[in-house]
């Protein structure tokens, strides 16, 4: 991409963009690229500098690892959104390390984290632009924190169903249990037990293809 295409993109993305001089918008555009990520592919490993991206087309899955490799994942960015947290260089009060990986075929814009360190530490309004992006995030983390710690686990299956359908589209969902556990930062025995008393119930139905959702209300009321 040239100067002019980021350029469209950064003045409808950024509120900081028109306060910029303009050797400072041609330094921001200098250090950023268009990649393409395939489908499951780890995009930011950790406390590593990746870089602030935009997401084009896709969606990328942002997560907690612990020690054991148990997954907790904190929310996910589609087309528009934009991740700091990937930027840790950027956001050095940011202390727990995030993982990010493509959940589907994906393009983004990608600014080279040290670039936009350096463009936020001589110009205020671009940092508090960045702080306010991550602190907007931290309601969806805080959301995941309350249903795992306050949350009875059939509730918290219920509303991660219905957030699927609403995702897809479609009330068939290609994931198996072990993938739902991964995304829940639960057990796969726990899932595979908790779907088949929604199947029991007439909720669901569980097949080699998916999970299939047959009552949308009865679900839907286990999240109340």
């Amino acid at each position: 991409m040239n100067y002019d295409s980021f350029e469209a993109v950064y003045s409808k993305y950024f509120s900081f963009w028109s306060a910029l001089s303009p050797v400072d918008r041609h330094f921001l555009c200098y250090h950023s690229t268009s990649v393409n990520y395939k489908k499951g592919v780890n995009i930011h490993d950790g406390d590593e500098c990746t870089g602030v991206l935009i997401v084009k087309t896709g969606c990328l899955r942002l997560y907690i690892r612990s020690d054991e490799g148990r997954e907790i994942t904190l929310y996910r960015l589609f087309q528009g959104d934009m991740c700091m947290l990937s930027a840790s260089c950027v956001l050095q009060s940011i202390t727990f390390d995030v993982f990010v990986d493509a959940e589907e075929d994906s393009q983004c814009y990608l600014i080279s984290g040290s670039a936009f360190a350096a463009l936020s530490e001589r110009e205020p309004a671009v940092k508090i632009f960045a702080l306010e992006v991550a602190v907007s995030r931290f309601s969806d983390v805080m959301w995941v924190m309350q249903q795992i710690l306050f949350m009875s686990f059939d509730r918290r299956l219920a509303i991660f169903l219905l957030d699927e359908i609403s995702n897809t589209g479609s009330d068939t969902l290609k994931l198996t249990h072990e993938q739902i556990a991964k995304y829940m930062g639960s057990a796969r025995e726990v899932v595979s037990r908790m779907l088949k008393y929604f199947s029991a119930e007439g909720i669901t139905e569980v097949s080699r293809g998916g999970i299939k959702i047959l009552d949308r209300k009865k679900l839907r009321e286990l999240t109340l």
